[in-house]
């Protein structure tokens, strides 16, 4: 198994619960911890707050939206966190979407241009503090061709999300063996299919209904049917992985040997109203 990460969202614990969650997952030797960022806690501070009470694993953002923050607050928290992680600190860029970032009063540009240009103020920027010992690593989300490119270009490589083994082979392949190919994908414990597939739906049901992700699916052979009703069985299947722990490791390694450098795993259901379920994490840690 090559790297594995958790991508989770953070609301869901109080501050101490976090800090232990992290713990947890050092314990079991997952490399690293994705901060998404949505409407609660602001990724970037909750990276430093987790990364001054770990040791070993890595703190990404997956992502920053390049919208709210701008270029210069960017490099100098890429450095700074960096720097006094001892090299633990991963910077993933995205541009969010149309609907969120109107919503709180940005303009929307194409992507590309969007952020070309945020990569070029970026290294436009000399941060006046020490440089951190380690190099961060940066990525950016990309589906596309043309954003993928640019990540293979100008950042250490590209984040997929909510794709399949079959685009994270399409991916590798136009942007080439040395970039980094990080695919979030969704996984569920459980064995039951109507089970399984209502906590899928669940967890996708705001996926569904954009048309990004239609387009993209579309490529990828599924048609407007599967996009109804919450989304097709064989929608669900593809997308969310569930079932015993063979299941699980097997959409990991068919994510591997399609080119993915590290899967980030986004397991569902993790808080429950009786504690803590970590199945998924039991079942997919590197460390036994």
């Amino acid at each position: 198994m090559g790297q594995i990460g958790i991508l989770t969202s953070t609301e869901q614990f109080q501050s101490a619960a976090l800090v232990d969650f992290a713990h947890a997952l050092e314990a079991r030797g997952y490399d690293s911890l994705w901060l998404p960022e949505l409407f609660g806690r602001e990724p970037i501070a909750t990276a430093g707050y987790l990364l001054g009470r770990t040791q070993r694993i890595c703190v990404a953002t997956g992502i920053a939206n390049v919208y709210v923050r701008d270029a210069h607050a960017t490099a100098q928290a890429r450095q700074t966190l960096a720097e006094l992680s001892g090299g633990r600190f991963i910077l993933g860029l995205g541009v969010s979407n149309a609907g969120l970032n109107t919503s709180r009063g940005h303009v929307w540009l194409p992507p590309l241009k969007k952020m070309s240009a945020y990569l070029d103020a970026m290294a436009a920027i000399d941060v006046a503090a020490p440089a951190p010992a380690q190099r961060c690593a940066t990525y950016i989300a990309a589906h596309g061709p043309q954003l993928q490119q640019l990540g293979a270009r100008r950042t250490d490589g590209i984040i997929t999300y909510l794709m399949t083994p079959q685009h994270t082979q399409q991916s590798r392949e136009r942007i080439g063996a040395a970039p980094a190919l990080n695919v979030v994908a969704m996984f569920l414990a459980e064995r039951d299919p109507a089970i399984a597939r209502a906590k899928a739906r669940a967890a996708l049901k705001v996926y569904v209904r954009l048309d990004y992700y239609h387009r993209e699916w579309r490529k990828l052979g599924f048609a407007d049917a599967d996009f109804a009703d919450g989304g097709s069985d064989r929608l669900i299947d593809t997308l969310v992985a569930w079932g015993d722990d063979a299941a699980l490791k097997s959409r990991v390694a068919q994510f591997e040997r399609a080119g993915a450098t590290r899967v980030i795993v986004m397991p569902l259901g993790v808080v429950t109203k009786q504690g803590l379920d970590l199945r998924v994490l039991d079942a997919l840690a590197p460390v036994g």
